[in-house]
């Protein structure tokens, strides 16, 4: 099996917190976090921080990490993905969110592996058990639903599925937690940025909607490994406790 290529976009601008891929966490960059996790993976030919802000740029050279600049007219993260793909040669690509300091290796080598043995399939993630019922009413965690064969129906931030008490099936149905890790073949990473936004997209602002709208199958592969993203400074502080844990 070839190597896989991972690109962690990262953006400077956020509404919920400007400057997070920059923020301090145990006296490294959150973007630091997230690089060095992402380059212990087995599957991992390259790590690179695609972002379209010098700053970050710079601060990932200063760690000694691999940072390309992309247009500032991209869309999303799988776009600015796309964009620094194009160049290289890899015929999977892991997309890894840059808020995502604890992101596990084992998933990226898991949906590299996927992809390799499955070329049919454009794109896969991961999912997890949703723990708690905080977690399930936070619209910062994603939720998912799939099919018998673990392809993606849909994916909300709101508390899918919605389960009637008087059904009493409640104890039948299991609720994952969508983590923002994504794998791609090629030609369908360098296909994405030229399908057009979707109203589920733009509503939820979930990029995966997408492909999803578009009529791409999104495989979800399960893991048992859980993930805290840094999604507003509030986080810092709850992400620092996880990483002194581990």
């Amino acid at each position: 099996m070839g190597p896989a290529l991972v690109v962690i976009p990262a953006r400077y601008g956020s509404t919920r917190f400007p400057g997070k891929p920059l923020a301090l966490l145990r006296g490294k960059p959150v973007i630091q976090h997230v690089y060095e996790q992402a380059a212990k993976a087995r599957r991992a030919d390259a790590v690179v921080v695609a972002t379209d802000d010098r700053r970050i740029l710079d601060a990932v050279e200063r760690f000694g990490g691999q940072a390309v600049m992309t247009s500032p007219e991209a869309r999303s993260g799988t776009e600015r993905a796309a964009e620094a793909a194009r160049p290289r040669s890899e015929a999977v690509i892991v997309n890894v969110q840059g808020d995502e300091p604890l992101i596990q290796p084992e998933m990226i080598d898991q949906l590299a592996e996927y992809l390799e043995r499955h070329r049919a399939v454009p794109m896969a993630s991961v999912m997890t058990r949703l723990r708690s019922g905080e977690d399930a009413a936070n619209p910062n965690v994603v939720k998912v639903v799939t099919d018998a064969d673990g392809f993606a129906l849909y994916f909300s931030r709101a508390p899918i599925p919605f389960v009637r008490q008087e059904t009493g099936d409640r104890g039948q149905v299991r609720h994952w937690k969508h983590i923002g890790i994504y794998g791609y073949q090629r030609h369908f990473l360098l296909q994405f940025p030229h399908l057009d936004p979707t109203p589920l997209e733009q509503a939820e602002q979930l990029e995966q909607l997408r492909a999803l709208e578009h009529g791409y199958r999104i495989k979800l592969l399960e893991t048992a490994h859980d993930t805290a993203g840094v999604d507003t400074p509030e986080d810092l502080a709850r992400v620092e406790a996880l990483l002194g844990r581990g």
